[in-house]
Order: C-alpha cells, then sequence, then structure tokens
C-alpha cells in the first residue's frame, strides 16, 4: 500500500478514514454537538466546514456532492434546509472545539465539536454600532461640559452677589 500523502490516517486505511469522517458529520449535523478525540475533532472540523459551504450555496449539484460524502438522505436534507440559513451571515468558522478531559480507560484525549450557530454581526453593522458608540460618547462630552460651564457661572453669580452685599 502506497503511503498516504496527507497526514496520518484515523485507525486504518484512506476509505476507512472517508467512511469515519462521513459517520462523524452525519452525527454532528443531526446533533449539532459531539464528543470525539481530538485527533478525529481536528480531522472533522475542514470535513464538516466545507459541506457546510457547499449547503450554502444550495445548487442541486451541491447537494450531490454533499449527499455522495453524506450518504443519510434526511441529513443533508436538515443541513440544506435548517442549517445552512443560519450559517448566511458567517464567512466560516462553522465550528468549534472544546477540549474535554481524558477518556476513562485509555486516556485519549477527548474534544466536543459542535456547530456555531450564534449570530454574527457584520462588518457594516459593527462599524456603524462603533461610530454610534463614539457619537454618543463625544454628546455625553459635550453635555457635561456644559453642564460644567453652567455651574460654574452659577458660582460665579453667587460669589458676586456676595460680595456686592458685603460691600453694601
Amino acid at each position: 500500500m502506497p503511503t498516504p500523502k496527507k497526514g496520518a490516517r484515523l485507525g486504518g486505511s484512506a476509505t476507512n478514514q472517508r467512511k469515519v469522517l462521513a459517520n462523524l458529520a452525519s452525527s454532528l449535523f443531526e446533533h449539532g454537538a459531539i464528543k470525539t478525540t481530538d485527533a478525529k475533532a481536528k480531522a472533522l472540523r475542514p470535513y464538516a466546514e466545507k459541506l457546510i459551504t457547499k449547503a450554502k450555496a444550495g445548487t442541486l449539484a451541491d447537494r450531490r456532492e454533499v449527499l455522495a460524502k453524506v450518504t443519510n438522505k434526511a441529513v443533508v436534507k436538515h443541513l440544506f434546509d435548517d442549517l445552512a440559513p443560519q450559517f448566511q451571515g458567517r464567512e466560516g468558522g462553522y465550528t468549534r472545539i472544546i477540549k474535554l478531559e481524558n477518556r476513562t480507560g485509555d486516556n485519549a484525549p477527548m474534544s466536543q465539536i459542535s456547530l456555531v450557530l450564534e449570530e454574527v454581526a457584520g462588518k457594516d453593522a459593527s462599524r456603524a454600532n462603533r461610530v454610534a458608540a463614539s457619537q454618543k460618547a463625544e454628546e455625553e462630552k459635550a453635555a457635561e461640559a456644559d453642564a460644567e460651564d453652567k455651574a460654574d457661572e452659577a458660582t460665579e453669580a453667587e460669589e458676586t452677589e456676595a460680595a456686592e452685599a458685603e460691600e453694601k
């Protein structure tokens, strides 16, 4: 058997690795998060993110390509119909890997890989929020300065009145 060109295999041949990744991706899309070993989670991340990117496009050709990799039709339907619209505002980073404690028994390092379904603010929206916040801060500073000026004027007026009263 020729030596694989890209990285280590997950416990077997290239065909076995394809099946393992397809089953892991299917479980990830079905449940939203799965616990697995670190090596499998790290290998699954780019595999799943490429499938999600194809699902975001949503064409028939993309659906057939995803179906060729993940053979569960119900999961592919869920991916294209339910999950892909939730990722429309996101340009990548669809998954998150969280390290867990080692597995009891063989002490294998474990991780949880999950889908990131939180809304992300677009670049324009975040800039607009920053601009609005800075304008609000400037207005507050101007209001504080006006209040200080009025307070200073009031104290000066009181001092002049007190000085005039003492002179009389």
